[in-house]
């Protein structure tokens, strides 16, 4: 295995960059300035919202790409590269449904804030570290902005609870499990793997070049594009089947740990 040639990085955060606090490690602070400096791209895609990656990368955020809302945005340095929100008529398709299944919280996130339907106190608690920006609203025609993605939330389980009721949406829309409480609806184009492709082709770089970490099931189409994939210790058993590679858990330093095999690649192939 050759990371010698890697041009691109791509992270998921939760269950990937972020440890089990959702706090980025010193030692992933350190390696990147080395990461920079061999004119690597960074890009740390994410099924949050645009505002809550950058609280989280607000350090690096001059020098990364940001994929948000699983792939509907991208945006650098302040420019939107990518926009792919949930259309209108759609929305109220998938509002219509969603309204009908029991203990199901729903979030409509636009690119400034969350809207958020429910007063479960869990998710509520939640909203601080995903959705810090929010506003609890009674019907969905209090939205005047794009929807990218909508997250339902569930107290026990999403797999459980929800995703049996939207599952059949799949051939229509992107229909993703991103945790234990938590399943994502947006558009079919809007994934993280059709925006990894997107910035391949921008930047010139190709599926050998790429190099990508993640956990859940919003991560599938990403690690399909990127030889050098990487599964989590701590991945969903899918992400695990579709990842060419294994590396340890968000806990134990995972990304960082193949970081420095690429850096070590790096410097050795400039010797």
């Amino acid at each position: 295995m050759d990371l010698s040639k890697v041009k691109l990085v791509v992270t998921d955060m939760d269950g990937t960059l972020l440890n089990k606090n959702h706090e980025i490690s010193p030692l992933f602070n350190s390696l990147f300035k080395q990461l920079i400096k061999h004119n690597i791209t960074f890009v740390a895609a994410s099924g949050r919202p645009y505002y809550g990656m950058i609280d989280k990368l607000h350090h690096i955020k001059d020098d990364i790409i940001i994929v948000a809302e699983n792939g509907g945005l991208i945006i650098k340095d302040d420019h939107t590269l990518l926009s792919n929100p949930i259309k209108s008529d759609h929305l109220k398709e998938l509002t219509d449904l969603i309204l009908t299944i029991e203990n199901t919280h729903p979030i409509f996130c636009t690119r400034h804030k969350a809207y958020v339907m429910s007063n479960s106190k869990p998710l509520l608690h939640l909203l601080s570290e995903y959705y810090a920006q929010y506003e609890i609203i009674t019907s969905p025609e209090a939205i005047q902005e794009h929807v990218y993605k909508i997250a339902l939330f569930h107290e026990e389980s999403s797999e459980q609870y929800i995703y049996p009721f939207i599952k059949h949406l799949d051939h229509k829309f992107k229909v993703k499990l991103s945790a234990t409480h938590w399943v994502d609806i947006s558009e079919n184009i809007a994934n993280k793997g059709t925006a990894i492709k997107l910035l391949q082709e921008k930047y010139n770089i190709s599926k050998d070049e790429t190099l990508a970490f993640g956990d859940y099931n919003n991560d599938l189409e990403m690690l399909e594009n990127a030889y050098f994939s990487y599964a989590m210790a701590n991945a969903h058993p899918h992400v695990k089947t579709t990842a060419r590679f294994e590396t340890k858990s968000n806990n134990d330093f995972g990304v960082e740990v193949v970081l420095e095999e690429l850096l070590y690649e790096k410097n050795k192939s400039m010797s």
